[in-house]
């Protein structure tokens, strides 16, 4: 006979792989007596397994629909940090992003309904850059009241770099950039959008009154970013180089965001991502995005989309054995 702890598996393994298992059909693929079996139904039970016990001539189990994890076994600070972790993994280059998002609703499906809704509320954009140096540990406490406070539109109260006063804010997203933690908000006090590290607030609860959402400068949140950490003030425009442009690529997050260094890559489904990148010329631009194996979308300026026809053109000649006309 098998140890316990294995046959507690084996019995969830054959639990999982048809609706009804009869207790005498069970009790003989395991090579037990039907009173040990009872046992390790209890036992599984006690872990959070909802079997069901049905009657008739074939008596016997059945795990409920839906259920593939047990609902009780994470606490709630591991619960925190695996949908943190699921979320944010888009942007992990490991391949893993439709497995992820898969993972997430299966566990968030057997989860009790208080934790549920404190999931729910937790809304990461995840916004990639490579990191330059480790990044500070930010407590999930933080990441819960900060991601409760965008989701429910309320004033945020909080105290910021150990400084006084307080500050107040109206939370607009929560971020990642460069492997940091970050939220973008209006400040109520200065009148203008703040970027503040997420390991630097404390927050005051309960939150304010609840606010309508200013827009965002910049029209998303991969072009705000990339305007405030490349210099360009939150417009998206220039920035560090001359020439700043964004563009819709179809591929995912994961692929494009190792290769795009000081760019910013927003995921926009399991097969298309924003692009928002930078050059010395708009010809050397385009062609950085072209070397992307995927179908481009031109979202702005006009002055990328008119390199791209200029590259076209050239591309064609090259392609067709035109000699080169310096004009073109």
């Amino acid at each position: 006979m098998p140890k316990t702890s294995a046959r507690l598996l084996a019995l969830l393994s054959l639990l999982q792989t048809r609706r009804d298992w009869p207790g005498a059909l069970l009790a003989e693929r395991l090579e037990v007596s039907p009173r040990t079996v009872r046992r390790d139904v209890g036992r599984l039970r006690e872990l959070g397994y909802p079997i069901a016990t049905f009657k008739g001539p074939d008596g016997g189990y059945r795990l409920d629909a839906g259920t593939r994890l047990p609902p009780l076994l994470f606490d709630d600070e591991q619960a925190v940090a695996l949908a943190v972790a699921l979320q944010t993994a888009a942007v992990g280059g490991a391949g893993i992003e439709e497995a992820a998002a898969r993972a997430l609703n299966t566990v968030r499906q057997v989860m009790p309904a208080r934790l549920r809704h404190r999931i729910d509320a937790l809304q990461v954009t995840a916004v990639e850059r490579p990191a330059s140096r480790p990044a500070p540990r930010v407590g999930s406490e933080v990441i819960v009241a900060l991601g409760a406070a965008v989701h429910a539109r309320e004033v945020l109260r909080f105290d910021y770099d150990g400084r006084f006063p307080p500050r107040r804010a109206e939370p607009h997203h929560l971020v990642t950039w460069g492997g940091r933690w970050y939220l973008i908000a209006w400040d109520l006090d200065r009148e203008d959008w703040r970027t503040f590290r997420a390991d630097r607030v404390v927050p005051r609860l309960p939150s304010g009154p609840r606010f309508t959402p200013r827009e965002l400068p910049g029209g998303t949140v991969a072009s705000f970013v990339a305007g405030r950490f490349l210099g360009s003030g939150g417009s998206g425009g220039s920035g560090d180089r001359p020439c700043r442009g964004e563009v819709v690529l179809g591929l995912p997050a994961a692929d494009v965001s190792p290769y795009v260094r000081d760019g910013v890559v927003e995921e926009l489904g399991a097969d298309r991502c924003r692009l928002v990148l930078g050059s010395w010329s708009w010809t050397g631009l385009a062609a950085a995005v072209g070397r992307f194996d995927a179908d481009i979308e031109v979202v702005g300026p006009a002055e990328l989309k008119d390199a791209f026809a200029r590259l076209a053109r050239r591309f064609a000649g090259a392609a067709a054995g035109r000699p080169v006309d310096p004009a073109r």
